[in-house]
């Protein structure tokens, strides 16, 4: 079963970018390949179980997520993907966030895990890679 994880150091602080990430509807709002998001069935955006439906700002196709685990207090959520164009099945991802107590930014780490028809492990794992590394970069803008 691939994995990917990928690591950075924001330049803001945890109670800012956990706003923005706990929101399980704000894609838009700081990932840059992220046009347009809905939560279905009109449940709140951070009700576990959740299925929130995206359409991606290039090729305009939809993603659509469910929220598996939400803590305000470990700064995490958990989601997995119900339909995508990915080559992925099984795709179960945590995005978490920790402070960074002697400087105040925060430090976010994004794993997956997932399986891909065989053959496509690493195109699988680049293009996942690649979306974790633009949302932490533009993260920190938003």
């Amino acid at each position: 079963m691939p994995s990917v994880y990928v690591s950075s150091v924001i330049e803001a602080p945890l109670e800012k970018v956990w706003e923005v990430v706990r929101d399980f509807n704000a894609l838009p709002r700081w990932h840059p390949l992220v046009a347009t998001s809905q939560i279905e069935a009109g449940r709140p955006a951070d009700a576990i179980g959740c299925v929130r439906n995206f359409q991606l700002t290039e090729s305009g196709e939809t993603i659509r997520e469910q929220l598996l685990a939400l803590s305000d207090v470990e700064h995490f959520c958990t989601y997995s993907i119900l339909e995508s164009p990915l080559p992925v099945k099984n795709y179960v991802a945590t995005l978490r966030l920790r402070r960074i107590t002697t400087t105040g930014q925060t430090f976010g780490e994004w794993q997956s895990n997932f399986n891909t028809p065989p053959g496509e492990e690493e195109d699988a794992c680049a293009t996942v890679k690649s979306i974790y590394e633009d949302g932490f970069a533009a993260i920190a803008t938003s």
